[in-house]
């Protein structure tokens, strides 16, 4: 088969390599679509992740297709179903996860592969956090459960309430992804982002107000500006994970507010904050990590129903043989929101 090998820091190839065969439990998966995302695009600049990936690996994890084939014991899934698989799932018997903190598990389980024709989805994924795609629904639209499950999780745990005002730090597919679901959560959001591009999408997603940074001396003050007797937003995500967007959300927050560091940056990165304001503001620093079994869940029911349409969001489409061309597309903010990566053609 046809699949993307990532070996290093902007090193991705098409090559054929063996068709993966399935052992016990195991589901081999034609692969209908493909999305890029934002963390892909982390991993193609680093050239690897320290949780995720490392290379020589196969690459890619945001993707549906069709049920190719079916190891022993696996009952609920059959050949020619239409599904969905994620690219984790957690033991489900270690101590995060018997505190609902699946996504933090001692023994996660990740499954890359999606730039490729085909991809086995292990044993433990199938059972807990593979879904079958209901009639009516794209496989773009079923790729999307991935990140709107990670973006779900992150706006839960702000603890933001009806009639907040949000401040997202950050125009891609994730910033885009909170300002709409802050939106439909009932909440006022403020866009803060760099390109023309991106104040047009910020809009169209659901923003009620849009800071370009580029077009103003004092993005901070411009935001406070923009909310309640000019006091800050009641929660600010940082959804680029970039030092200056970290120290951004906590000087912009009000006194009591959260901040919650979405946008992982780089290993090895410092950022100086200051600890008087932290302090005699009681503010809240939060970060979350990927998805859970849980939010999985409620991401599929909004995309299924329609609230979460992958055409907001999937704006190109290219074959697995123009990857590379997508990726330094996306590193020069030259691209689409997401392309969806079609490995048949």
């Amino acid at each position: 088969m046809t699949a993307a090998v990532l070996y290093g820091k902007e090193d991705v190839k098409i090559e054929k390599v063996p068709i993966p065969r399935v052992g016990d439990g195991e589901v081999l998966v034609k692969v209908e679509v493909a999305l890029t995302d934002g963390t892909d695009l982390k991993v193609f600049q680093r050239g690897y992740h320290a949780r995720m990936i490392i290379p020589p690996a196969l690459f890619g994890h945001e993707l549906a297709g069709i049920v190719e084939e079916v190891g022993p014991n696996v009952k609920k899934f059959k050949r020619g179903m239409r599904v969905v698989a994620l690219n984790s799932a957690p033991c489900g018997k270690c101590f995060y996860c018997s505190k609902h903190q699946e996504n933090l598990c001692e023994d996660l389980l990740f499954n890359n592969g999606a730039y490729a024709e085909y991809i086995r989805i292990p044993r433990r994924i199938v059972e807990s956090n593979m879904l079958e795609i209901p009639a009516g629904v794209s496989f773009e639209a079923a790729a999307m459960t991935e990140p709107l499950a990670c973006v779900l999780r992150g706006l839960h745990e702000t603890g933001a309430e009806v009639g907040d005002t949000i401040a997202v730090i950050g125009g891609g597919p994730i910033g885009l992804s909170f300002i709409q679901v802050a939106r439909l959560s009932g909440c006022n959001v403020i866009a803060v982002v760099k390109r023309d591009e991106q104040v047009e999408a910020a809009v169209k997603f659901g923003a009620h107000d849009v800071v370009q940074i580029t077009n103003v001396d004092d993005p901070i003050q411009k935001v406070k500006m923009l909310t309640p007797d000019y006091r800050g937003p009641d929660v600010v995500i940082e959804a680029v994970g970039r030092p200056q967007g970290w120290q951004w959300a906590v000087d912009m927050v009000r006194k009591g507010g959260t901040v919650n560091f979405f946008g992982g940056c780089a290993t090895g990165t410092k950022v100086e904050l200051d600890t008087n304001l932290l302090h005699y503001s009681e503010i809240t620093l939060k970060a979350t990590f990927h998805h859970t079994p849980e939010t999985v869940r409620k991401a599929f029911k909004l995309i299924t129903e329609k609230k979460i349409k992958s055409t907001d969001y999937i704006t190109g489409e290219e074959p697995l043989s123009r990857l590379q061309y997508v990726l330094h597309s996306m590193l020069n903010r030259s691209g689409d929101i997401k392309t969806a990566i079609i490995p048949g053609h």
